[in-house]
């Protein structure tokens, strides 16, 4: 099973996590947990937590962390419908173009949460 560290507090974030829990092949694909839990901190001692704030992480059975937008085509291929969409990241430039609008929406995701997710 993968484990998907997000932000909780984000609403946006919630969305994003909820989204997998939905998408997910089976329903226990994915586990889930929130960036500031003790849990976190005690099994995944190596996703400091201002990183886990600036982006997902996404933990592989084997270990390895994947962040932001490089555990993208990880999350996609563990999904029903959108599992094929997991190879546009291997296209020329992909990975280029993926960093940088990641890192754009994740500098901005609390200012789209306030306008998505206010009153």
């Amino acid at each position: 099973m993968a484990v998907l560290v997000y932000d909780a507090d984000c609403p946006v974030c919630r969305a994003a996590a909820d989204w997998v829990r939905r998408n997910a092949v089976v329903p226990d694909t994915f586990e889930f947990l929130p960036c500031r839990s003790a849990e976190t901190r005690s099994r995944f001692p190596a996703i400091a937590e201002a990183a886990c704030l600036q982006a997902m992480h996404l933990v592989l059975q084997d270990g390895t962390i994947l962040a932001g937008e490089k555990a993208l085509p990880e999350i996609l291929r563990r999904t029903r419908r959108y599992r094929r969409a997991a190879v546009l990241f291997r296209l020329p430039g992909a990975g280029i173009l993926s960093r940088l609008l990641y890192g754009a929406f994740a500098r901005r995701r609390h200012r789209i949460s306030r306008g998505f997710f206010s009153g």
